[in-house]
């Protein structure tokens, strides 16, 4: 199990880097420079960014992205990745209508 970093703000100003617009998360839209920035406003973990900028929310649920965002987090942190805290996964839940449950005839 990971040990839950500290949340505190960077001491440092935010620095932009060149490659700060390529796109981590392509569902949702979310640059390399947001996620820097997302971990210099205090996110240290994976769903902290998640509920930050909804990195990990799209249509893949983080299937693309969530090791780049990890790698990103972990980066700023100045930690290996695998010492950045992960996202929370929960399987997909799509409406149904009640009349499927009812025609189901319960438990065998």
């Amino acid at each position: 199990m990971t040990q839950r970093m500290k949340r505190t703000r960077s001491q440092h100003d935010f620095v932009p880097l060149a490659d700060d617009s390529l796109i981590i998360c392509r569902c949702e839209e979310i640059t390399q420079g947001e996620i820097r920035k997302a971990v210099y406003d205090g996110m240290s973990t994976m769903n902290e960014v998640k509920r930050y900028l909804r990195a990990g929310m799209g249509l893949c649920q983080g299937q693309t992205c969530s090791h780049l965002v990890q790698n990103i987090i972990a980066g700023e942190l100045g930690v290996p990745p695998g010492e950045v805290e992960t996202h929370l996964s929960r399987s997909p839940v799509r409406p149904i209508q009640m009349i499927e449950l009812a025609q189901d005839g319960g438990e065998k």
